[in-house]
């Protein structure tokens, strides 16, 4: 790929966002009466979101203050960490794969738990992210974040679409599945957009970087390609910049040198590629630009302290 090839986003920010493209493990609609509670198990490198789409509940998270839930409201737990929905802050609680459930799809499920009192509505999910880029940006989120739909300039756009994901929802006409879990993703990308937009944590480090012009569009092209042979030269000439000056202002935003950031972007790519689709040792050499599977090896040891092959067949 080209430096100065025109189809490279000149938004390096929106181009991360790009790449949370997501992998759902699970959707479900949960259907909850007063008094009750649910507890979810912690699920490692899952973002776990939950939109409520009629009545109130809290979220509960170890180490933090109860948050409420409106209608319209969207929550995210953004590092897999066991949490709780409770209609009311303390309630008991049924774990997740304690009760029953009427499976609809392959990854989609409907939740009915509770008493007799008042009724409240959620879609809620967990999703995985593959691209490195996406789960460094992941990485950087809070615990939680609580989107509040009267708080967003886009609530009118928020609202319709989450009636129409409860629509869908309520009736899995055919294809319902399908539009229920996409609705689910673009929400969750529209609340990472508003974390950015809103918090000053979200204003330096990598995602600085990524606003940066030049330092912004050296790590867009190392994203879409991080096989290419990358050089010091070759960034800093796609940068427009000196290599001396590129070197120090790339490691001064992103917080290590830029050829120490190709690298690690190489390993995670080859991590995900072993452990999530089983690729072949020799085929990731290949593909990640190493001249020999053994090259590779030694790379991939030296970086992640595991052997490709051990990673590969699942017991590192």
């Amino acid at each position: 790929m080209a430096a100065n090839d025109p189809w490279i986003s000149h938004d390096p920010l929106g181009e991360a966002l790009h790449f949370l493209r997501m992998n759902g493990m699970f959707y479900c609609r949960s259907e909850f009466t007063a008094p009750w509670g649910l507890a979810l198990p912690a699920m490692p490198s899952c973002l776990m979101f939950h939109v409520v789409t009629s009545g109130r509940c809290w979220l509960e998270l170890d180490g933090e203050p109860p948050q409420a839930l409106q209608p319209g409201d969207f929550a995210l737990v953004a590092h897999g960490a066991g949490h709780r929905l409770v209609h009311e802050p303390g309630a008991d609680c049924a774990g997740l794969f304690d009760l029953p459930r009427a499976e609809v799809g392959e990854r989609y499920e409907v939740l009915r738990h509770g008493g007799d009192g008042k009724p409240t509505q959620l879609i809620c999910g967990a999703v995985r992210f593959e691209q490195p880029a996406a789960r460094q940006l992941v990485a950087l989120l809070p615990r939680s974040i609580v989107i509040e739909a009267a708080q967003l300039p886009q609530r009118q756009w928020m609202q319709d679409t989450l009636r129409f994901m409860a629509d869908e929802a309520g009736q899995l006409r055919p294809g319902g599945e399908t539009i229920v879990t996409r609705l689910a993703d673009i929400l969750v990308i529209q609340a990472i957009r508003a974390w950015i937009e809103r918090d000053p944590a979200a204003q330096g480090g990598w995602l600085g970087a990524l606003r940066d012009r030049q330092i912004g569009r050296a790590l867009t092209l190392v994203h879409a390609d991080p096989a290419r042979d990358w050089s010091l030269a070759t960034l800093a000439s796609a940068a427009a910049m000196s290599r001396s000056a590129f070197a120090a202002r790339f490691s001064a935003l992103v917080g290590m040198p830029a050829m120490q950031y190709v690298t690690r972007l190489r390993m995670h790519t080859a991590m995900a590629e072993l452990r999530e689709h089983g690729r072949s040792v020799g085929a990731l050499a290949e593909r990640l630009g190493y001249d020999s599977e053994a090259a590779f090896s030694r790379a991939f040891k030296r970086h992640t302290g595991l052997s490709p092959g051990a990673v590969r067949r699942g017991i590192a």
